[in-house]
């Protein structure tokens, strides 16, 4: 049901893998001529007296892979994690205005008062979820800088971390690089939700536990929590002094019910993160909010000032007036999505690709279906070579992703149209193969 404990080396092209001979030993220095006769410590050298935990570290092998097949003539992409809209108008001319007003200094590193008036009016009107602008809001550098602030604040060595997978690796990597053991629970067995009964066998199971991290609607299924799934997962941990770091940053896309937030159930215990990288297209914008309790705010507080010290100024003004002014500005993404989703969803149906029908999001995870490269990492690489149509291996994401493919369907119509037809040449000449 969940794998535990140290370094756990996953299908290959893991993109969190512990390097099974990362090694903290320390080698003999060696010396580099720098002109002359002069000698000095070689970099090969510094490497070693790096952070230790650097090296049980792999680079992400998604970033690899879309750089490995970027250059194959006609490529459909379907790898991208951002949306394929821009930003809107009045959002952009908010920024404008920001900079003709030389607002070109150093924001309080918290975040400019009215975005972060803005962030807690959203998150009360949308989510119902409270917060005190002044003392309960942080603005970090997209949710990726939550992330970081947040478990960089809360983890010390030899803790452990409880993360459901498939997951984005992002928390793992983090989690290790401060000391900390990511504990898995697989849960492609439950329809890619973590069940309390599974929450509460791995709590058993591991008493150092410091954190549970939830994100939904996930990155990669597209699966979210419904009400009674948060209220179930918030009576297990109620009771214990357990942090729950919930990424909600899909927040606005989710398709039929209303999202709803954990922190509603466990305003204590949350760090909620959420941000306008999706529901506004301003992925490069890299405006995320993070919220907690007022105490728990003022320690993350110092890590996020010394991290970033504060975001770009004139992209706050734009965050506050798409937070302020454009609320419901993910409307027109939201029903293109679903009309895209629904299309794919059906399409590779047919092509044998069983999926979790996603209810929020813009992703597809698909297994692969039999008679057909069951390595996920294989299969991609064959599919981008021979059909011309790129999707992230399943491996990428933890336990349970291992044959399956991440499909996103921030593309467009024709795009998306042209894609299925590649799959389903490549689909029916494999099949002519076996027989």
């Amino acid at each position: 049901m969940f794998f535990s404990g140290a370094p756990f080396e996953f299908s290959k092209g893991a993109s969190f893998l512990t390097q099974p001979n990362a090694t903290h030993a320390t080698l003999a220095p060696t010396f580099k001529q720098t002109g002359g006769t002069n000698m000095s410590i070689s970099s090969e050298t510094l490497v070693q007296n790096m952070n230790h935990e650097i090296a049980a570290i792999q680079p992400s092998d998604i970033l690899a892979f879309n750089a490995e097949i970027a250059n194959i003539p006609g490529i459909v992409r379907l790898t991208l994690g951002e949306p394929d809209f821009d930003t809107p108008e009045h959002v952009k001319q908010a920024a404008i205005q920001s900079i003709e007003n030389n607002e070109s200094h150093y924001a309080p590193s918290n975040g400019t008062p009215a975005l972060r008036e803005a962030a807690a009016n959203f998150l009360a009107k949308k989510y119902d979820v409270h917060y005190d602008p002044a003392s309960e809001v942080i603005i970090t550098a997209g949710a990726t800088g939550g992330i970081y602030t947040a478990l960089s604040s809360i983890l010390n060595p030899g803790d452990e971390v409880l993360i459901p997978t498939p997951i984005f690796p992002l928390y793992i990597a983090i989690a290790k690089l401060n000391g900390a053991t990511p504990v898995f629970m697989d849960t492609s067995k439950n329809g890619f939700v973590l069940s309390p009964e599974m929450l509460k066998e791995t709590l058993a199971a591991h008493p150092k536990t410091k954190a549970v991290v939830l994100n939904f609607p996930s990155n990669p299924t597209g699966v979210t929590y419904r009400e009674d799934d948060l209220r179930a997962l918030a009576a297990v941990l109620a009771d214990k002094p357990i942090f729950v770091l919930s990424d909600e940053i899909y927040s606005e896309l989710t398709y039929g019910a209303t999202h709803v937030s954990i922190a509603r159930y466990l305003p204590e215990q949350t760090i909620l993160l959420n941000g306008v990288s999706k529901s506004h297209a301003m992925t490069g914008w890299r405006i995320g909010i993070m919220c907690a309790p007022k105490a728990i705010t003022a320690q993350l507080g110092k890590i996020h000032q010394f991290t970033v010290t504060s975001t770009t100024t004139n992209a706050q003004a734009a965050a506050a007036e798409a937070l302020s002014n454009g609320m419901d500005d993910a409307q027109a993404m939201k029903k293109e999505y679903q009309a895209r989703r629904d299309y794919l969803y059906d399409a590779l149906n047919k092509l044998g690709f069983e999926s979790a029908k996603p209810e929020g999001a813009f992703y597809l995870f698909s297994k692969i279906p039999a008679g057909l490269p069951q390595d996920s990492m294989a299969f991609c690489r064959e599919l981008a070579h021979e059909a011309r149509v790129a999707l992230i291996p399943g491996s990428s994401f933890g336990p349970g992703g291992e044959g399956y493919v991440r499909i996103s369907y921030a593309a467009s119509m024709d795009n998306l149209k042209t894609a299925v037809e590649r799959i389903g040449e490549y689909v029916g000449k494999k099949a002519a193969e076996e027989k």
